[in-house]
């Protein structure tokens, strides 16, 4: 008989399988526009090739300066917030691994040996040697839940889409870190122009301060004049402690982005670079290629995803839960007779768990998992649109910022301008020194504005790539390995 049944309920298990309770998955349809509302990015209307953003290039890359590239490499490999998500998906991966055996009978081994002896009370008139009792077991135990409802398959579905989700996750962590290192970098390279400047025009002042000291020995001008321009000098003089904090503060977020001490790359970033160019325009493409490559939009669904499955996981708690276990193994008194023909053991049992008696707890679960896919959809719609505010801003941003750039790189030259042929001027005796210290006063606030919005206009496009989630690395380090996972199955109810 024994033969005869253990097939015929696996068979019956296969038949059944397809019978799967719950929601199947459907992804919901997010209205998007067809194209940005501040697509034109190009400078002053002037026509220009569109550099896309792709998602298989590194953008950093095209920025053409090596140790930028050196310091996104680095962060890739060791920034604490990347192993951290890194460790997280490969707990998730771990997890998905384990709910693909529940699939599975679970099969173990068991050995015993027992040498016991009963009281006189309990066996009066039997001696001594008669009330000793050894015995000696072995055997195989498996047990195997039918999944005939679908809960073990829901469960799959439900952790691979999770495991899918950190994977997101981690890429997510990934644009963010090379986002801050690209960022930070920039901004220090545009800090430390600043600096250059407030040097710079600290020194043209001070030769003005000269010039005046001179003048006054010669009884040409007052101490009123020598009084401003020592005035402004240390004016001048005062910026420089700021900057040089605001460098510091770079170089040390740098070096925790790597993965070093706060004062690693301080050595190696005190040289100063020019700040990267620009590319002429940039193409963000189009709201549904930002929508397929944003992975906090992909880790969102993934999510709703896990959700609408563990709907089916609760709903598959209405139905019977049926394990079919067994057993074989051998039994004796001695040891050396533990594997004779007559001392095998064996057990086939079915067991039927069913919890309509407590369906109170059973409809709550369910109607909490309805709850939490119901958040998690609003989630991914709030995700979705978050996604599409910060690309628009993202390119309102880099536009205005390329536009404010151009403008004040030419009011930078023409204040240059200014002071030189202002102090020419005075020397010659045609302006007063107010004329002078006016156009330097100028000059220095026209250069340092220019500094500042051509740094700027590089992180505007640097924060461009990371809202468009474009020009990253086309992987994840370790990819999800989701290819035996269950898939999403058909039906709602029981078959």
């Amino acid at each position: 008989m024994h033969k005869l049944k253990l097939p015929a309920l696996v068979a019956l298990s296969a038949a059944i399988a397809a019978c799967t309770v719950g929601p199947d998955y459907v992804r919901p349809v997010s209205p998007t526009p067809t194209k940005f509302a501040r697509s034109e990015t190009s400078v002053n209307g002037v026509a220009a090739d569109a550099l896309p953003i792709r998602s298989d290039a590194e953008f950093w890359r095209g920025f053409d300066d090596p140790q930028l590239t050196r310091l996104v490499d680095e962060s890739l490999r060791a920034n604490h917030d990347l192993r951290i998500a890194l460790a997280t998906y490969d707990r998730a991966n771990a997890l998905l691994r384990g709910a693909k055996f529940d699939q599975w009978p679970v099969i173990t081994a068991s050995a015993d040996a027992s040498d016991g002896r009963a009281s006189a009370d309990q066996l009066p008139g039997v001696g001594r040697e008669a009330r000793d009792a050894k015995t000696y077991s072995a055997g195989i135990n498996a047990t195997w839940e039918l999944d005939f409802f679908g809960r073990i398959r829901r469960g799959v579905e439900a952790q691979s889409a999770d495991t899918q989700a950190s994977a997101a996750d981690l890429a997510a962590a990934q644009v963010a870190i090379v986002g801050d290192v690209a960022r930070t970098y920039v901004e220090l390279r545009g800090l430390q122009e600043r600096l250059r400047v407030a040097q710079g025009n600290a020194d043209n002042q001070r030769e003005t301060l000269n010039l005046v000291d001179a003048r006054f020995d010669a009884g040409r001008d007052t101490d009123f004049d020598t009084s401003r321009a020592r005035a402004q000098l240390e004016t001048t003089l005062a910026r420089i402690p700021a900057l040089e904090a605001q460098v510091g503060f770079a170089m040390h977020r740098l070096g925790v982005l790597v993965g070093q001490t706060p004062d690693a790359l301080i050595a190696e970033l005190t040289p100063q670079k020019s700040l990267p160019a620009l590319p002429a325009r940039l193409d963000p493409g189009t709201p549904g290629e930002l929508l397929r490559n944003r992975p906090d939009v992909a880790a969102a669904e993934l999510r709703l995803h896990a959700s609408t499955a563990r709907i089916g996981v609760a709903t598959a708690d209405l139905f019977p839960r049926f394990t079919l276990g067994g057993l074989l193994g051998t039994q004796a008194i001695s040891a050396g007779n533990l594997f004779e023909r007559d001392s095998e053991t064996r057990l086939v049992a079915l067991g039927v768990d069913w919890s309509f008696l407590d369906i109170g707890h059973v409809r709550a679960r369910i109607a909490a998992s309805d709850a939490d896919a119901g958040a998690q959809l609003a989630r991914y719609e709030q995700t979705v649109l978050l996604a599409l505010e910060d690309t628009e801003n993202a390119l309102v941003r880099y536009s205005k910022a390329r536009s404010e750039d151009e403008h004040l790189e030419r009011a930078a030259t023409d204040s240059a301008v200014a002071a030189r042929l202002a102090r020419v001027r005075y020397e010659a005796g045609a302006a007063g020194l107010f004329e002078v210290l006016d156009a330097e006063r100028n000059q220095l606030e026209a250069q340092d504005a220019f500094a500042d919005a051509r740094t700027r206009a590089v992180t505007g496009a640097v924060g461009l790539y990371k809202a468009m989630a474009g020009g990253w690395p086309a992987h994840v380090p370790r990819k999800v390995d989701v290819a035996n996972a269950a898939s999403p199955t058909t039906g709602v109810g029981p078959g």
